[in-house]
């Protein structure tokens, strides 16, 4: 049966004539909508005109088989090297397909997706890229509920970074989360958060950057874990770490005072590295002095108590026989350089002399001429 021999149409009641799906058709003298089974009947008239022949059972089979290659056909697929297939059934996980031509069921049975697993993305957190018409070209804003931070000693930190990351389990990126690159902006948000809120500024301000960043992506990777997202964090780089902007100015004058003085703190300490070093080598010199003239004392000392020793049990042996050859060698010592008078007493009285015996000077003789002979004198010189 026609639509237009129904009362009112499809989407009406009757009495008012055709009207349309709004409520608000044409007039009753308008056209009337067109019978559907009139436009299936014509369809049926162009397809046979299409086809050579009259269409029988025979040329139903053969367009049956031929829609049915079709629909075969459109389950192959190609999947590119920086990407992984993942294949699902009736709209559940069921494999994963290599790179290259790979086939699945067609549609509606199969169906697949085709994530990026080796290109490393990038998410901006605390500013933003916008376009200026004015420059022609991109410039960075900054988005203050993004990167204003409070310090573990209450201080506001503006910071700025980015992170990258990449697909690591194509399975667990596209089902266990339904925003991926929001559930990632938002972990590194709140780790960079965390870490900030238990460090203070200086350190922030000044050396802790790299320790920082090393935290966040940890914090990060181990969250991201905890969710299955099938992410891994390759960087968290920071891009800027100020002050406010209204309190700026005082910062960088602390800063300066701060760099003057670790300046004048190095200045110091290389002046005691140059100093010390002299002072204790002579140190050093002196100690080694010391202790050689310890060692030469103590070792001339044994020598001479060795020496006595030795001397005293010889004396001990033969008394008068070491008594005598101790006082010819005091003598010898004490006598052998200086010049000698030998005065006798009893040749004196006998011979009317003084008592005078000239020596030979066997040693003078040997060093320089003879001294001219001496004058006969009544009394004795010694010298």
């Amino acid at each position: 049966m026609s639509w237009k021999n129904q009362s009112g149409g499809p989407w009406g009641g009757g009495g008012g004539g055709p009207r349309g799906p709004w409520g608000s058709g044409p007039s009753s003298q308008g056209p009337t909508p067109p019978d559907l089974e009139d436009l299936i009947r014509r369809s049926q008239d162009q397809l046979r005109t299409m086809l050579p022949g009259s269409l029988g059972s025979k040329g139903i089979i053969l367009l049956v088989i031929l829609l049915v290659l079709g629909w075969f056909a459109t389950g192959f697929y190609v999947v590119r090297a920086n990407e992984e297939g993942v294949v699902m059934r009736f709209g559940r996980f069921d494999r994963i397909s290599q790179p290259g031509l790979n086939y699945h069921w067609p549609y509606p049975i199969e169906t697949v997706l085709t994530p990026q697993v080796t290109v490393e993305n990038k998410i901006d957190i605390g500013m933003r890229a916008s376009e200026d018409p004015r420059r022609g070209g991109a410039v960075l804003r900054d988005v203050p509920e993004e990167s204003l931070m409070l310090t573990g000693d209450e201080n506001i930190v503006d910071v700025d970074f980015v992170v990258q990351w990449r697909i690591s389990n194509a399975e667990r990126f596209l089902f266990n989360v339904q925003n991926p690159e929001g559930t990632i902006k938002a972990v590194a948000e709140s780790a960079m958060r965390e870490v900030i809120g238990r460090t203070n500024i200086q350190p922030i301000l000044t050396g802790a950057r790299q320790n920082i960043e090393t935290a966040v992506q940890a914090l990060m990777q181990q969250t991201l874990d905890g969710y299955k997202a099938g992410v891994i964090v390759t960087r968290v780089q920071l891009q800027k770490v100020d002050p406010p902007s209204q309190v700026i100015d005082s910062f960088r004058d602390v800063q300066a005072a701060r760099a003057d003085a670790e300046r004048a703190q190095n200045e110091a300490q290389t002046y005691a590295n140059r100093v010390l070093p002299e002072a204790r080598g002579e140190a050093a010199r002196i100690d080694n002095a010391a202790r050689a003239y310890r060692e030469r004392t103590v070792a001339e000392a044994r020598g001479q108590t060795s020496r006595f020793l030795q001397v005293l049990d010889e004396y001990q042996k033969a008394k008068d026989v070491t008594r005598q050859r101790m006082y010819l060698e005091t003598m010898e010592r004490v006598l052998g350089g200086v010049d000698k008078v030998v005065i006798d007493r009893n040749a004196a009285s006998a011979a009317g002399n003084g008592g005078v015996v000239p020596v030979l000077p066997l040693g003078e003789g040997a060093r320089r001429p003879a001294a001219p002979a001496a004058q006969p004198s009544g009394q004795g010189v010694s010298r």
